[in-house]
């Protein structure tokens, strides 16, 4: 009997209810994922935005890059159409491969130490449509998410190790909220991508 016998089961479900949440592990071969990290570090242009809070500009703890077909706005950022990246174009389309769905945009992280985080938050704006799929590769250091229940405060936490998909879908986004909190722990760089399909703004 070996280690594999369960390796062509279907990833199961994260939350208990409200939603359907998939890790998929090994989306790529080991040495094509080392070199997409390395590449994804390198080749992109990261910028480290601010946000206001209390009437102060706080920079932002992580670096962050986007790109899509349409125009986008989040923090209060305004972000104008821009290419996929070539980098960027084939993981794309890997993510719809593994989700089934059709993106037209992308949100990429970089956290470059245990300090760098993302407070708790869903991706329900409006754009992003009813029940959203979220796509979100993760590749570099594995870091712990968590997800919490907006009404009944339910949590569930997953590692999200390098060369994994995280797919979020149903009404994840109207039910639950996640986070990547900081860590005390000696940790190195993550770059993470979230790939969703936006509506146009309406102006």
């Amino acid at each position: 009997m070996t280690g594999d016998l369960f390796a062509n089961e279907p990833p199961r479900n994260l939350l208990p209810f409200d939603g359907e949440v998939l890790l998929l592990r090994d989306i790529m071969a080991a040495d094509d994922a080392d070199k997409t990290f390395a590449r994804l570090q390198s080749n992109i242009v990261w910028q480290q935005e601010t946000a206001k809070i209390h009437g102060k500009e706080i920079p932002v703890p992580r670096l962050t890059a986007w790109y899509g077909e349409v125009a986008y706005r989040y923090s209060g950022v305004y972000h104008p159409a821009s290419p996929f990246p070539s980098i960027v174009a084939p993981l794309r389309t890997l993510a719809e491969e593994l989700s089934g769905a059709a993106f037209n945009t992308v949100l990429l992280n970089q956290y470059r130490d245990g300090r760098d985080s993302v407070s708790w938050h869903a991706d329900d704006e409006e754009v992003l449509g009813e029940n959203p799929v979220i796509a979100s590769l993760t590749f570099g250091q594995e870091r712990r998410f968590h997800f919490r229940h907006k009404k009944t405060g339910d949590r569930i936490s997953v590692d999200l190790p390098h060369n994994s998909a995280l797919i979020m879908s149903g009404a994840t986004q109207h039910c639950w909220l996640h986070q990547l909190p900081k860590t005390a722990r000696q940790v190195g760089p993550r770059i993470n991508l979230t790939f969703r399909n936006t509506r146009p703004e309406s102006r």
